[in-house]
């Protein structure tokens, strides 16, 4: 049976890993099935910035795009799956968009990180990286082993 902390640990990723998972799940889900034109259009955007993702497929692009937002909402919706390990899918996977978001003329104002209204939708992916980095601090804090405690390391008294 899981401790206290265990629950209270659960209890608070809850209601991030559930929304962003379940975000990552549905947009992996409409990616399934992309038509032609949808594919080309966001395998032209990633390799505009990402340029050994010209050499891939647009179809075959969109796909892995696909199963990789499946697999990250997955893992964000599965309890099995800890913290820290679901954490860092999402953190990977929220640093290459700020990538693009970055990198893209015309995603931000000039001279700002501000967003134009076309990178409003590349620059959220700053609070997704937030929620995966929270998500791994609380999965590495989660998981200290049975030595420590809430008030840090137990104290072992010596016998004398």
């Amino acid at each position: 049976m899981a401790s206290g902390s265990a629950w209270r640990s659960a209890a608070r990723q809850l209601p991030l890993r559930l929304s962003v998972g379940a975000f990552f799940l549905n947009s992996g889900l409409a990616k399934r099935n992309a038509d032609e034109a949808t594919a080309e259009q966001l395998h032209q955007f990633a390799s505009g910035t990402y340029p050994f993702l010209g050499k891939v497929d647009a179809q075959t692009f969109t796909r892995r795009l696909s199963t990789e937002e499946i697999a990250i909402g997955a893992a964000l919706l599965l309890p099995v799956v800890p913290a820290a390990v679901a954490g860092a899918a999402l953190t990977a996977f929220s640093c290459s968009t700020l990538g693009l978001y970055l990198r893209t003329p015309g995603m931000r104002q000039e001279g700002s990180l501000a967003p134009t209204e076309q990178g409003i939708a590349l620059a959220k992916d700053a609070w997704i990286l937030g929620i995966g980095l929270a998500l791994i601090a609380e999965g590495v804090n989660g998981h200290r082993g049975p030595t420590c405690t809430a008030r840090g390391p137990r104290r072992h008294r010596r016998r004398r």
